[in-house]
C-alpha cells in the first residue's frame, strides 16, 4: 500500500476524494501556491488583478492550449494574446466556466487566468493552492480545478502526492511519473522485506531497517545533513545570514524527507507482519485474501496512525532545532519550565527567575514559544505570558492579517523565517509585531546577552 493511500485514509473529507480522483484522471497537473493578489480579487472590488497569475514558464509549457493574437481595431496597439478553454470546479456551485488565459505583451510576460468562480477563492487562507488537472476530451483538453486551503488536512495529501517542499511555489507534474517514482521506492524495499520474511527474520529486519528514530535522533540527523550541505560546523544564529530560513529548511524539508522515508519503511513492514505474520511458509492467495479482510480494522488503524504521527512529530521537530540553535549561539535559556497554573512554555530566555525578578533588566527577558502551525493555538500561548514578553516563532504561512492584528492586541510578537517576512504568498508584511528570526536574534537577543549571561539584576 502506497504512502498516498496512507494519507488518503487519514484525510476523509470530500476535498481529499476530489484530489485523489484528479490525480488518477489527469495526464498533467499544475499546482500553484497562490499569492495574495491571486486571492484578493475575489474579496475586494478595488484590486487591479483579475484571476490568477500564471508564470510564463508554465504558460508556454504545453499544459495550456496555445495562445493566439486577439483581433484589435488599432493596428498600432500592443498585441494581446489569449485562449479560451473549459474549466470545471467541483467544489463550487458552478459546474463549468469558460476561462481565459491572457498575455498582455505591453506588460512583459504578465499572464493571467481569468473567468474563475469567486467562491472558490474568496475564503482561502494565505499560501493556499490552486490545483488544475488536465483531462483529455477528444481532440481538446478540459481542466478540472480545485483550491486547497493551506490550513486544511488536504494540504498534507497534496504535498505527498506531488512531493511538494515547504518552499514550493509552482510547477507542472505528470501523475504517471510520480506513481512510477513512488512504486520504484516501494518495490526496491519490498524485495528486502520479502527476503527477510522468507528467512524468518522479519522481526529483526524491522528493528534494524524500519524502526523510526526518536524525535531527538531524527532532528539531529537532519541538522547534520544541513551542516554538511552548507559546509558549516554549527547552527549559530548569529553567524547565519538567514537563521529562520535555516530552521525552515532543516525541519520542514530535510527532516520531513527523512521522516517520510522512515515511515514508508516502517508502515510497509508493519503491514506485511499484520497480514502474513512473522513465520514464513507457503500461503495460498485465498488465505492472504482472508487475512486481509480479517485484519482490515488493524490496517485502518495503522494507516490512521501514520497520518497522526506526521502531525504530532512536526511540533517536536521545530522545538528541537530551536533548542540546538540557542545552544550553538550560547544563548541562555530554560526549557519547559513550569510557571503558574502548571503552564509550561517551550523556552524562557534567559531563565524564569531572571524574568520574574521585577528589576530593571528583568524586562529584557522573554518567553519564546514554538509552533509549526498556529490556527487558534496562539491563544493558548498568550495565556502563558502574564506580564512577560512573549515571542511566538512559527514557519506557518497561512496566518491571516486579521489574526496577526489580534496577536498584536494581546502583546504577542511573531518570529518567522526571513523568506516569509515579505513573501507575496503570506500576510506578514507591514505588521509591527512581526520580525524575522534574524531580526529577533540581532535586535532582541544580542543587545541583552550581556545582562542574560551574567544574570544581571
Amino acid at each position: 500500500m502506497t504512502d498516498q493511500n496512507e494519507i488518503a485514509v487519514g484525510s476523509s473529507g470530500a476535498d481529499a476524494d476530489l484530489l485523489a480522483r484528479l490525480f488518477e484522471r489527469s495526464d498533467q497537473v499544475l499546482v500553484k501556491k497562490l499569492s495574495n493578489n491571486d486571492r484578493d480579487w475575489a474579496r475586494y472590488t478595488n484590486k487591479h488583478q483579475a484571476g490568477v497569475y500564471i508564470p510564463h514558464e508554465q504558460r508556454d509549457s504545453g499544459f495550456f492550449p496555445a495562445l493566439t493574437a486577439k483581433a484589435r481595431g488599432n493596428a498600432e496597439a500592443d498585441e494581446i494574446r489569449e485562449v479560451y478553454f473549459t474549466t470545471a470546479w467541483p467544489q463550487t456551485s458552478v459546474a463549468e466556466k469558460r476561462s481565459r488565459l491572457v498575455h498582455y505583451t505591453s506588460k512583459g510576460q504578465e499572464t493571467h487566468m481569468t473567468g474563475l468562480p469567486k467562491e472558490a477563492f474568496i475564503e482561502l487562507s494565505p499560501a493556499s493552492l490552486l490545483v488544475m488537472g488536465r483531462l483529455s476530451s477528444g481532440s481538446e483538453y478540459s481542466y478540472e480545478c480545485l483550491t486547497i486551503d493551506s490550513g486544511s488536512d488536504e494540504v498534507l495529501l497534496l504535498a505527498e502526492l506531488f512531493n511538494l517542499a515547504a518552499d514550493f511555489l509552482v510547477d507542472i507534474f505528470e501523475p504517471a511519473e510520480r506513481k512510477a517514482e513512488e512504486r520504484g521506492r516501494i518495490l526496491d524495499f519490498a524485495e528486502q522485506v520479502v527476503a527477510a520474511w522468507t528467512r524468518g527474520s522479519i522481526a529483526t529486519f524491522a528493528k534494524d531497517n524500519a524502526a523510526m528514530p526518536s524525535t531527538v535522533a531524527l532532528a539531529a540527523k537532519a541538522r547534520r545533513a544541513f551542516l554538511e550541505k552548507y559546509g558549516l560546523d554549527k547552527t549559530n544564529p548569529f553567524d547565519l545570514d538567514r537563521p529562520g530560513d535555516a530552521l525552515r529548511e532543516i525541519s520542514r524539508i530535510i527532516e520531513w524527507d527523512l521522516f517520510r522515508d522512515y515511515q514508508r519503511r516502517e508502515r510497509a513492514v508493519e503491514l506485511v507482519r499484520l497480514v502474513l505474520g512473522d513465520t514464513p511458509g507457503e500461503i495460498a492467495v485465498p488465505s492472504i485474501i482472508r487475512r486481509l479482510i480479517d485484519t482490515l480494522p488493524a490496517i485502518d488503524a495503522l494507516m490512521l496512525s501514520a497520518s497522526q504521527q506526521r502531525k504530532s512529530r512536526a511540533g517536536y521537530s521545530y522545538e528541537h532545532h530551536i533548542e540546538s540553535m540557542l545552544l550553538d549561539g550560547n544563548i541562555p535559556f530554560e526549557k519547559q519550565v513550569i510557571i503558574e497554573a502548571r503552564k509550561r512554555p517551550d523556552f524562557v530566555l534567559p531563565s524564569l527567575a531572571f524574568v520574574d525578578r521585577g528589576t530593571k533588566h528583568a524586562k529584557t527577558g522573554l518567553i519564546l514559544s514554538a509552533k509549526t502551525t498556529l490556527r487558534e493555538r496562539w491563544k493558548q500561548v498568550e495565556r502563558e505570558k502574564g506580564k512577560r514578553r512573549l515571542f511566538l516563532t512559527t514557519v506557518d504561512e497561512n496566518i491571516a492579517g486579521s489574526s496577526i492584528e489580534d496577536m498584536a492586541s494581546f502583546g504577542v510578537h511573531l518570529v518567522i523565517p526571513e523568506s516569509l517576512r515579505l513573501s507575496k504568498e503570506t500576510e506578514y508584511k507591514d505588521h509591527k509585531n512581526v520580525v524575522s528570526f534574524k531580526e529577533f536574534c540581532s535586535e532582541v537577543i544580542q543587545p541583552n546577552l550581556k545582562f542574560w549571561s551574567m544574570q544581571v539584576t
